[in-house]
């Protein structure tokens, strides 16, 4: 029988080549005569450089940038086994995880580091760039990011405005002349999975500024920075972004993308599937084992699982999904390709130790599913 195991990471525990290490492991153990190749997958959100690299047979590249808050931070891109794709997340550089919360001010914090790693990925040689734009620290369209690749934000002045949502609102011209010519031959591929708009009630300020740090009235402020700025993008370059579906993901850096470096927003799990090569192998396995951290009512709306699934059934394979836990209404799974779910815990144990043992427990329900897929074996042979 051949398998595939193409999982998503378990957050916080294991990555996704761990994870289908852990059940290859088990399986192995059921029936030594298994089949079985890894594919670690993702959907665009943290972990996707990690899976992508691991699946392609590809590297890690570490950098040192400017971090949110103006300061060098350590980041890091992927380059993928061809040598000509990077896989950047954002949030390595411009993440909100690299602020402490009493320093959270998305008026001041910057996406320059994330234009540095797409610099750096240009570099190297790469001329297809997938970015991540999820769990940003920022508020500002973006603006750090182009700076960083060679763009000029000038004030009534004529002088290039500081870092910050807060300067948005001082911008009067958009000079992208000095852009790096080599973004000219390259493909951009945002994975985005929101749909908001850059402002707006339902806008990057307004739904995300809290949890950046903004208050009620930093927020306002934002919203007005965002707007203002639009009308800029609208009137330099020509481009109306405000309204498209994901130009207020993360912080407005979907709207910055599109406008400055003419990218491309697309759902994340889609560009993982494509640079996975996924249905090259899925076409002549018997079975796909997938999976994540917890299969519940969310997975539908664009996650691992489900997109592992979609692609199995075009090749009408059959799909088992594993978790860490199964949450409220995580049969709906069942209406979008996936057959039969499990969960990895064996007794009764909490969120912590579960983590913990999840290689353990991933190994020894590898081995269950293994011996239920050789009892069945040997049925089809009496």
């Amino acid at each position: 029988m051949n398998l595939l195991l193409a999982p998503d990471s378990f957050k916080g525990s294991l990555t996704a080549l761990e994870v289908a290490d852990s059940l290859e492991r088990g399986l192995k153990r059921a029936d030594a005569n298994f089949e079985i190749e890894k594919l670690p997958m993702a959907d665009g959100g943290e972990g996707t450089v990690q899976s992508l690299v691991d699946a392609t047979g590809g590297r890690i590249v570490y950098r040192e940038v400017v971090g949110p808050l103006g300061e060098e931070v350590e980041a890091f891109f992927g380059v993928l086994g061809d040598e000509r794709t990077a896989v950047i997340e954002m949030a390595a550089a411009s993440g909100l995880p690299l602020v402490p919360e009493e320093k959270r001010d998305p008026l001041q914090t910057t996406t320059y580091g994330t234009g540095e790693l797409i610099k750096a990925a240009l570099e190297e040689g790469c001329r297809k760039l997938i970015i991540g734009i999820g769990g940003s620290a920022t508020n500002d369209c973006g603006v750090g990011m182009a700076q960083a690749l060679g763009a000029k934000f000038l004030n009534v002045a004529g002088d290039d405005v500081a870092y910050g949502g807060g300067a948005l609102t001082e911008i009067e011209e958009i000079d992208l002349s000095n852009l790096d010519p080599r973004l000219e031959e390259a493909q951009i591929e945002v994975a985005c999975d929101v749909d908001n708009p850059l402002y707006g009630e339902n806008g990057a300020a307004y739904i995300y500024g809290p949890q950046k740090g903004a208050s009620a009235e930093v927020v306002k402020e934002l919203d007005e920075g965002l707007r203002e700025f639009a009308t800029v993008i609208a009137e330099e370059l020509g481009k109306e972004v405000a309204q498209i579906p994901g130009a207020g993901a993360a912080g407005g850096l979907g709207a910055g993308l599109l406008a400055f470096l003419e990218a491309e927003l697309k759902p994340g799990i889609e560009i993982v599937i494509e640079a996975s090569k996924i249905r090259e192998i899925i076409k002549d396995v018997d079975l796909v084992i997938t999976g994540e951290g917890q299969i519940d009512a969310q997975t539908i709306c664009g996650k691992t699982p489900i997109g592992v699934a979609k692609v199995a059934k075009e090749y009408s394979c059959p799909v088992i999904g594993v978790a860490g836990s199964l949450g409220s209404e995580a049969r709906k799974v069942y209406e979008h390709g996936i057959d039969t779910l499990f969960s990895i815990v064996n007794r009764p144990m909490d969120l912590d130790q579960a983590s913990k043992e999840a290689a353990r427990l991933l190994e020894g329900l590898g081995e269950n599913i293994g011996r239920i897929l050789k009892f069945k074996l040997s049925k089809e042979e009496i």
